[in-house]
């Protein structure tokens, strides 16, 4: 058999497992990796929970840490067009055969009286993978909530949690504090947590753990904050140092934030704990790590002429932060909104924040069976615009986008994850990025 074939078949017996884990604990994660010796205690990691700006804190750190000489690992989720995404060293993919070594691997160990869920299966094979790649950091990104997230078996030197809206709620409670409660489980005894929530009642939950914990709470706007001085340019006032003339490889004014997040998580590396020594992160390896970080699918110019963004913009918080940026910064322009949206969500508010910004919109569903029929979204967007088409596929949508825009007008494509995987599909086939 091919690795090709062998690797499909691998992809393809993972897709076949249970999607969410719905509080099922970590028992299962812990005898797996029991039978692969452990490999989540062969190196030093940083555990990033939140609602928005997970992946783009993680590649943060990950990117300064790499500039700083450090050999690092990052595991994120989910993927936008291959599985491979999800797992990185040094900015590198996995291979297909390392995902068929890693997928043996677990499959070898055993997982006990439950099988895993397609989650733990693949946190499992990350961690594998980075103790063979002898890895010095893994930047770790939990899939859903924190507190029984299979990522939570590991003892990181700092936890961050960038901020707590309303999602999942059908998996992680109804309210704020509930919520707050699910993400605020990955803070860990004698572990510093850095948050950028800012609602006093989130607040006070990840207070009252870190209380109980003995972990030092850091705050954005409190203990550490970043004042922008230009276009993703900002200065930095941390917990211990500055630093100036900060610029960001990534799109849209919340970058800065993040990005202020992932700088505090360094300084306490800088600084060192009980489980980890200080290590050295020099103004360069900031600078650089910041401006050289990339992360596709929010808000990522795939062209110029037109303009083509993709932005995975998926629950209110995101749509408003993707409202914000087609406002400011694509003003005067002629948009076309690219659209599909999950079942899951609040689709109604989501048109609402986006319409007013675009001449048109071409609605269309990704492949997952939770997509939102467009015909179902055709007349929520009719309230808002007049030149509403649907084309079901979303590549067919794409090009029917580009095939009728002008050289200077823009093209936004978002609404899920999902569609802009199948987007940035369409590109890469074509060998646009």
């Amino acid at each position: 058999m091919s690795i090709s074939t062998e690797f499909d078949q691998c992809i393809s017996e993972m897709y076949g497992l249970r999607r969410f884990g719905i509080i099922l604990g970590l028992e299962t994660t812990k005898i797996i990796l029991e039978g692969l010796g452990n490999p989540q205690d062969q190196f030093a990691s940083v555990h990033i929970a939140g609602t928005n700006g997970k992946g783009s804190i993680a590649s943060y750190i990950c990117s300064i840490l790499r500039e700083s000489g450090f050999k690092v690992g990052l595991y994120t989720s989910p993927h936008l067009v291959r599985f491979n995404e999800r797992i990185k060293v040094n900015h590198q993919e996995i291979s297909d055969q390392e995902v068929l070594d890693a997928y043996k691997a677990v499959k070898r160990s055993g997982y006990g009286d439950r099988e895993p869920t397609f989650f733990e299966y693949t946190t499992a094979m990350a961690f594998y993978h980075f103790g063979q790649q002898k890895v010095d950091w893994a930047i770790i990104e939990t899939g859903m909530g924190g507190r029984m997230d299979s990522t939570n078996v590991i003892h990181p030197a700092v936890s961050v949690i960038s901020n707590i809206s309303l999602e999942h709620q059908n998996y992680l409670g109804d309210t704020l504090e509930q919520i707050a409660g699910e993400k605020g489980g990955i803070i860990k005894k004698d572990t510093p947590v850095v948050t950028g929530a800012t609602q006093e009642n989130v607040l006070s939950v990840f207070q009252r753990l870190a209380d109980e914990r003995s972990a030092k709470l850091y705050r954005l706007g409190k203990d550490f904050r970043a004042e922008p001085i230009g276009k993703n340019s900002f200065t930095y006032y941390g917990l211990h140092e500055t630093w100036h003339n900060l610029q960001t490889g990534l799109q849209g004014r919340h970058q800065i934030d993040n990005a202020a997040i992932a700088l505090s998580a360094c300084e306490i590396l800088q600084m060192g704990g009980s489980k980890q020594p200080p290590i050295a992160i020099s103004a360069n390896a900031v600078k650089d790590g910041l401006r050289k970080t990339k992360w596709p699918g929010r808000l990522e110019k795939i062209m110029d002429s037109p303009l083509v963004i993709l932005d995975g913009a998926h629950n209110l918080d995101a749509v408003r932060i993707l409202s914000d940026y087609l406002k400011e910064e694509l003003s005067g322009r002629k948009i076309t909104l690219v659209a599909g949206i999950l079942d899951d969500k609040s689709y109604e508010t989501m048109l609402q924040n986006l319409l007013p910004h675009c001449a048109r919109v071409i609605l269309t569903r990704s492949k997952i069976d939770r997509a939102i029929d467009p015909l179902i979204l055709k007349p929520v967007a009719e309230q808002y615009i007049s030149d509403v088409k649907i084309v079901d596929d979303v590549g067919a949508a794409v090009q029917y986008a580009l095939e009728t825009v002008s050289q200077d007008e823009a093209v936004c494509i978002s609404g899920s994850l999902y569609v802009v995987g199948e987007a940035r599909g369409y590109f890469e086939s074509r060998g646009i990025v």
